[in-house]
């Protein structure tokens, strides 16, 4: 027995009487809680994998799976009464892991978005579910084994969906997964489980996004490449080695070029902490793997981007030999190298294992062979050849000068400027998504940060983060320590979950992955099942007062489980009322109907801006309609009400802009615009609509002869337009190599009324200059391009030019042009 100062630390036969004689593998409340996990991982990922898309459009999944959490908290709050090794280091952090949620409640007082805060703050509960699910499903060896193979078995799923479609399966790929997912009953839900861009053709499986399917398929490699290198079963062996070949093939055809670059990084990091017969094992499997990989890329990788054009059977069976074939091979090898070659390994290397140091010399010469293989692959044209030519482009443009390379730096810059304005607490959960416009340094649209813990920074700020990567430290900490002294580190299984949580938590530095609940809800499972291991107890007099207690925190759990199952509950029939009132209105039913459902929705979830930005327009409409003030009047007190917690929501500040436009009250829509324009800096309709509206103000003061307000409006047009010209000039600073984003330049409505202005003025050359901007002389048919020529042609003849051919033109379209350009030349202003 050892102890140290606070803590009690079993020795090894201690620890392994506490393992065995816990009876939590055979209790009722363990298995329901395994039966129920097993199912929330298979239905999860074919919800777009929970994708928190902050919208309506994604919610109700998310708002599911805190059903399920709920559901799952109050069965683990029950299993904690009947705990015995209650006061433990590793229940101490699996309980702290509730200062996430508070942080982020704490960041949500003053939110960017009260709905994207109230969504992450739910979110976020339930990711420590997991952590708590993690921690309780790993106690013992035998439930940890089960553990493990459930979450890689439910990810070998999405895997082999992936691969149906690739081959062009697609049918049968729903038909099988139609049950457990309704929506997959309509055919065009999946339609993107292979994308076509400009990129080449990706596979995405069910994430619907080759890049976070990626560093999903990072995790299951190595996490079956473990296993398949310190199992000793020979089913174990076979069955997840069985599953490396499809595995490896998926990830090369996700083309992306991140997670190419962060799979060696990731693959290290798995290996410092493993002996080097350990890692030799796991080496030689990975480079068998990559070579019967390479062998069958080119052939499936070009059967997969000609079933995407049209498919072909007798393609889909030869693409099913390639990768059949391969996998069996490669299971045969494996299953021979680990019945005859490890056990050498093991008693040749019993002696480096026990060297200082000696689980850096292998990592050290697989580092040296890396490069010296990434510099054969990108400076030899004939080891390059031998890839499929799709990913061969993507593997010569990786570079730290191309756009997706340089936008992300943007987006790192942009978050940190963020993040200055809202240091201690955070703008609150959703802030990137809410606030990125005000901060951005080019007009690219991008809802997530590309970098989780940037994106994590802005939301909770300082302290949030602080409490964050404290919890990740200890569990690291503890986990590491605990790997180290285990009885059986040549198989502990635990290794799995850290592989997960190295693999989601390093790829999420360059990504949005953990924008994906599914894939935050894996890391904290595996955050949970990493410290299970530690049955350090403390010894003081203080655990055997608070013992006393101890029934408290389950009970406050089991309390809070139920409270939030009914609030869970209230958001889930919220998106149901929508559903039901945005059908109802396509089937043009009677407003009072569409009206029920809509309030019944707002009412479960009062401040959610599609609900109520939906009703606005139904009363705008009606507005429009009848002209009864009453909807008028409805409609702007609910976009007032609105928009004070979700100020920076764009469509509805639209909403307002075009209800004061109804009204014709122009003096309030261009003060709502130019105070907007800070907000949303390179939205160059918001330029346009300020151009527009200083030009109609001035044409009113000129009818009321008041020379001073419209010459007051006018500067203020041309004022707008020269921040435009500003604007543009930074854009021009930006890397060739790096896109723009949306456009953002003088518009053809821009240049009609400043060009009109100036016409008035007498300044015709300028008026000429900004009258042809986005002119279309085609199209003549359009008003809008008839009223642009026909003040264009008289800013020529006031200068004495002309231009006869689009003169003609134009009055071939309608003879009474000429007048009306004659009329123009002639008016006194």
């Amino acid at each position: 027995m050892s102890s140290k100062k606070g803590y009690y630390v079993p020795n090894k036969k201690e620890q392994k009487t506490i393992r065995d004689s816990s009876s939590e593998n055979q209790s009722i409340i363990y298995w329901a809680l395994t039966i129920f996990s097993v199912f929330f991982l298979v239905w999860a990922p074919f919800q777009k994998a929970l994708f928190n898309g902050n919208s309506f459009d994604f919610e109700r999944p998310i708002y599911s799976t805190l059903i399920w959490a709920c559901i799952l908290l109050f069965l683990i709050s029950v299993n904690m009464y009947f705990q015995t090794n209650f006061f433990t280091r590793s229940f101490l952090i699996s309980a702290l892991v509730w200062m996430i949620p508070l942080t982020f409640l704490f960041s949500s007082l003053h939110p960017a978005s009260r709905y994207y805060a109230n969504n992450m703050n739910l979110i976020e509960i339930a990711f420590c579910v997991f952590f708590l699910l993690g921690y309780s499903l790993s106690r013992t060896e035998k439930s940890l084994s089960i553990l493990t193979n459930i979450v890689l078995t439910t990810g070998y799923i999405v895997v082999g969906f992936g691969v149906i479609n690739w081959f062009g399966n697609k049918e049968l790929a729903y038909n099988l997964v139609s049950w457990f997912a309704a929506e997959m009953k309509n055919i065009n839900f999946y339609q993107d489980a292979i994308m076509a861009d400009q990129n080449g053709v990706r596979l995405t499986s069910s994430f619907q996004y080759a890049n976070a399917y990626a560093a999903f398929l990072i995790a299951l490699l190595l996490g079956a490449l473990y296993l398949v290198s310190t199992s000793k079963r020979w089913y174990s062996i076979a069955y997840h080695s069985f599953m490396i070949i499809p595995i490896y093939t998926s990830f090369w055809v996700t083309l992306s070029r991140g997670a190419l670059v962060i799979l060696p990084v990731i693959f290290l990091v798995c290996m410092l902490i493993l002996k080097p017969n350990k890692q030799l094992t796991l080496l030689i499997h990975t480079i068998i793997a990559t070579l019967i990989s390479f062998i069958v890329l080119g052939p499936i990788s070009n059967i997969g981007v000609e079933q995407v054009k049209s498919y072909n059977s007798a393609l889909s069976l030869k693409g099913w030999g390639f990768l059949s074939a391969s996998t069996i091979i490669f299971t045969f090898i494996v299953m021979i190298i680990q019945k005859y070659v490890v056990p050498i390994f093991n008693s040749k290397l019993v002696k480096i294992n026990s060297f200082r140091f000696s689980n850096l010399y292998f990592p050290a010469g697989a580092i040296l062979a890396g490069v010296l293989a990434i510099t054969l692959l990108l400076s030899n044209n004939v080891i390059l050849n031998l890839l499929p030519e799709n990913i061969k482009q993507r593997v010569e443009n990786i570079n730290f000068q191309q756009n997706s390379v340089l936008e992300r730096g943007t987006f790192y810059v942009d978050a940190i400027k963020l993040f200055q304005d809202y240091p201690i607490t955070g703008a609150g959960g959703g802030a990137w998504s809410a606030l990125y416009e005000k901060y951005q340094n080019n007009p690219y649209v991008s809802r997530q940060a590309h970098n989780f813990f940037l994106q994590y920074l802005v939301e909770t700020g300082i302290v949030g983060m602080t409490v964050f990567l404290l919890l990740l430290a200890a569990v690291f900490w503890i986990f590491i320590r605990t790997h180290r002294q285990s009885i059986e580190e040549s198989n502990d299984r635990r290794m799995v979950f850290y592989i997960i949580a190295v693999s989601l938590l390093i790829h999420s530095m360059i990504d949005f992955d953990l924008s994906y609940v599914y894939l935050g809800i894996l890391l904290f499972l595996s955050l949970g099942a990493m410290i299970s291991g530690d049955t350090t107890e403390f010894r003081s007099r203080w655990v055997d007062t608070i013992n006393k207690y101890r029934w408290v925190y389950p009970s406050l759990l089991m309390v809070f489980s139920i409270v939030m199952f009914f609030q869970s509950t209230q958001l889930l029939s919220g998106n149901t009322h929508f559903k039901n009132a945005v059908a109802l209105a396509q089937a043009q039913k009677p407003v009072s109907e569409i009206f029920a459902s809509l309030d019944k929705a707002i009412v479960k979830n009062p401040g959610h801006p599609d609900y109520v930005g939906y009703k606005i327009d139904i009363l705008l409409q009606l507005y429009n309609q009848t002209k009864e003030e009453r909807y008028y009047t409805e409609a702007l007190a609910l976009i007032g009400q609105i928009r004070t917690t979700e100020s920076h929501n764009r469509m509805l500040l639209e909403k307002e802009i075009y209800a004061y436009l109804m009204k014709n009250d122009l003096e309030k829509a261009l003060t709502l615009v130019t105070s907007q324009i800070e907000n949303f800096p390179w939205d160059i309709s918001l330029y346009e609509r300020s151009v527009t509206l200083n030009t109609s103000l001035g044409d009113k003061a000129q009818t009321e002869n008041n020379a001073q307000k419209k010459d007051q409006y006018w500067n203020r047009a041309f004022e707008t337009y020269y921040a435009v010209i500003e604007k543009q000039k930074v854009l021009t600073a930006l890397p060739k190599e790096q896109q723009q984003g949306r456009a953002f330049n003088v518009t053809k409505a821009m240049g009609l009324n400043l060009g009109q202005i100036e016409y008035i003025r007498g300044k015709y050359s300028e008026a000429e200059k900004l009258l042809s901007i986005g002119m279309d002389t085609n199209v003549l048919d359009d008003m809008g391009n008839r009223l642009q020529v026909r003040w264009y042609l008289a800013s020529l003849q006031k200068q004495g030019k002309n231009d006869q051919a689009l003169l003609d033109k134009l009055v071939a379209k309608d003879a009474n042009e000429r007048s009306e350009i004659q009329n123009l030349v002639n008016a006194k202003f």
